[in-house]
């Protein structure tokens, strides 16, 4: 059996293993049977770098770890004694293992950090924090370059800066381009139907290439100016600007020496605010770590040309018992795994495999990467300022757990669960006069939103009338249920909630109980929430399935936990719609049609000039259309008048 890594950073020659263990079956687990297991695949194993998957007997993997010998480093898991706790247990759950070969030991560091992303295994030490960091794009694709905040896959032609810490920290340098060099940052469309400049030509803004107010020359000029910019070459467009406006003021054109001045006094703030007293770091990555028994806190500093664009702080998970040092190495090969390093990376500690992590982040930027643990000199100061920063961050997260863990325990109390819920999740509908109808659910827990948990459902049963609330609610609820029984009957992955939460008062609640008995469930507890008779915020009714009502006071921190719930399932349920609502916008019904193509929809848009006229066409109108063959016509006639 082989097993191919998925992705164009290794290639298809080097040699792939998968190796079922000699001992299958359920059952409890026993540690004997991991360590026949391991012992099987054992045999079989090269000694040469790889990665190797522990599966437990369902085939869900366990743990992800690379070797610079796969033979020397699985061997260990036979050695039961000498392993702690956590990887025993791991042990005993094992019953096969994955192997994939490599060239070389980098290439496994980097191959490990893709799988645990992929697999998130419960062993392995996890970045919680999946949201895509922000860029910002500079357009090429276009005369007049846009600029723009982006996330996610680099597919768009143009240049981009990154990573910031955050949305603020790039619309906050959005804001200073456009003051600074008044480039555009509406889209192509927007541009293309302008017949006067917008408001933001107005307040000095843009340059309103959209009606010619400035040249192509001109502003690629200011391209040139927010690339060097954005380079960390401020100083180089500080001397520009200088130089302008002292010719400007020369030349008598004193309005447009005051534009120079005001462009000029704002790269000065701007260069102040976000600055970064380093000499010589111009781009660097920051980590720093704070640690207190069973939390860890890594922040992140990102330095760019000599600014500051932004921090972060991040708490990874499954990491009790592993050493800090393994901490720090998988958080720094995870986090790389979507974001480009620095050409420089400081970290607060001298890491055992420091080398062979320059060289992966190096094999992975396709130039130098150099990992530096400095002692002495500002890159030492940088580095105890973020960790500062780590400390003070790691003590108002752990104070906002003990904050939470008291709110989840009140709400356990007061709808009378078993225990504070793990995972709460909150239901909620949307639609206009019954179209475009969605379903949201959002999934909460003690450390917050969890947003890769969210999910939409797209209303498409035929037997669902539009509008109705409740025959809405049911879809969703049999359609999450009923996939929930089939992946998981046993119960065991945590995907099952602790507590319902229902937008919606006596008859929403009553009507979901009657959907969890049809289905067989009868132990996840279902609250509906309420605004009450005014519906004004703070005065909600919670209603429980035997009828019984209870409020809060207003002031209260429970009350406030559950219509930041509620409020977010409204948000994700209304967003959710918007976006189908604007698909649907740009639909057309010839899209349904087998065998209409881009190409045969604009000749029959060009030949009958709407949608609604083909549909009404008659058959030997349709044949005389260009392009459009007898057959075709007669499919296309018999899709709009279905026969019998």
């Amino acid at each position: 059996m082989s097993d191919t890594p998925t992705t164009d950073r290794f290639s298809e020659e080097k040699a792939t293993y998968a190796v079922r263990g000699a001992t299958e079956g359920g059952g409890a687990p026993d540690i004997e049977a991991g360590v026949a297991a391991i012992r099987a695949v054992v045999k079989t194993l090269p000694v040469r770098p790889g990665v190797y998957r522990m599966q437990d007997v369902r085939g869900d993997v366990l743990y992800v770890g690379k070797a610079r010998s796969l033979k020397n480093r699985v061997t260990n898991y036979t050695q039961v004694a000498r392993l702690p706790k956590r990887l025993s247990r791991m042990v005993a759950q094992t019953r096969s293992m994955t192997i994939v070969t490599t060239n070389t030991e980098a290439e496994a560091l980097l191959l490990e950090a893709q799988l645990i992303k992929r697999f998130r295994p419960p062993y392995n030490v996890l970045l919680r924090d999946d949201k895509s960091f922000p860029f910002i794009l500079l357009r090429e694709d276009h005369d007049y370059p846009r600029v723009q905040l982006h996330r996610g896959a680099r597919r768009a032609k143009g240049q981009y800066f990154g990573p910031f810490a955050g949305a603020g920290a790039v619309r906050k340098t959005l804001t200073a381009l456009q003051k600074l060099f008044l480039l555009r940052s509406c889209t192509d469309s927007f541009f293309a139907n302008r017949t006067r400049p917008c408001l933001l030509h107005q307040i000095k803004r843009c340059s309103a290439p959209c009606v010619e107010r400035i040249s192509k020359e001109a502003y690629r000029e200011l391209v040139d100016d927010a690339e060097a910019y954005l380079a960390g070459r401020s100083t180089k467009v500080q001397e520009k600007l200088g130089a302008q406006m002292q010719a400007a003021a020369e030349a008598m054109d004193f309005e447009l020496a005051a534009m120079f001045r005001d462009r000029l006094r704002a790269l000065t703030f701007i260069q102040g605010s976000q600055a970064i007293n380093a000499e010589g770091v111009q781009d660097a990555d920051l980590f720093a770590m704070a640690c207190k028994p069973g939390t860890i806190c890594i922040q992140a500093f990102f330095i760019r040309g000599g600014q500051n664009w932004g921090t972060r702080a991040f708490f990874p998970a499954h990491i009790a018992d592993v050493p800090v040092d393994e901490v720090l190495t998988s958080f720094l090969m995870q986090f790389y795994e979507e974001v480009p390093p620095a050409r420089l990376v400081l970290v607060d500690r001298a890491l055992e495999e420091a080398e062979l992590i320059a060289d992966a982040l190096s094999e992975r930027a396709e130039r130098r990467v150099m990992l530096k643990h400095p002692q002495r000199g500002e890159q030492r100061k940088l580095l105890a300022q973020a960790t500062r920063n780590a400390e003070e961050a790691l003590d108002r997260h752990l104070a906002e757990g003990t904050t939470q863990a008291k709110i989840q325990r009140e709400l356990a109390d007061m709808f009378e669960l078993e225990a504070a819920p793990e995972r709460i999740e909150v239901y909620d509908n949307s639609h206009i006069m019954g179209t475009n109808m969605v379903g949201a659910m959002i999934v909460a827990g003690p450390e917050g939103f969890r947003k890769n948990a969210y999910r939409k459902f797209n209303i498409k049963r035929p037997e669902t009338a539009p509008g109705d609330d409740f025959a809405m609610m049911r879809e969703v609820l049999e359609r999450r249920f009923a996939r929930l029984e089939k992946e998981d009957p046993d119960r065991k992955s945590g995907e099952w909630p602790d507590l319902l939460l229902i937008d919606g008062g006596k008859g929403q609640v009553s009507a979901v109980c009657k959907v969890m008995e049809e289905m067989g469930v009868h132990d996840v507890p279902i609250v509906g929430i309420s605004k009450g008779p005014d519906r004004n915020a703070g005065r909600e009714h919670f209603h429980l399935p035997d009828g019984r009502e209870s409020m809060l006071p207003l002031n209260s921190p429970v009350l406030f936990y559950l219509q930041r719930l509620r409020d977010e399932a409204h948000r994700f349920a209304i967003g959710a719609h918007r976006a189908k609502r604007a698909k649907s916008l740009v639909t057309s019904p010839l899209d349904e049609i087998p065998g209409i193509g881009p190409a045969r929809k604009k000749a029959l848009l060009m030949h009958f000039g709407t949608a609604r006229a083909v549909r009404n066409a008659a058959l030997e109108d349709l044949e005389r259309a260009p392009g459009v063959s007898g057959t075709m016509a007669r499919a296309i006639y018999d899709h709009f008048h279905p026969r019998g």
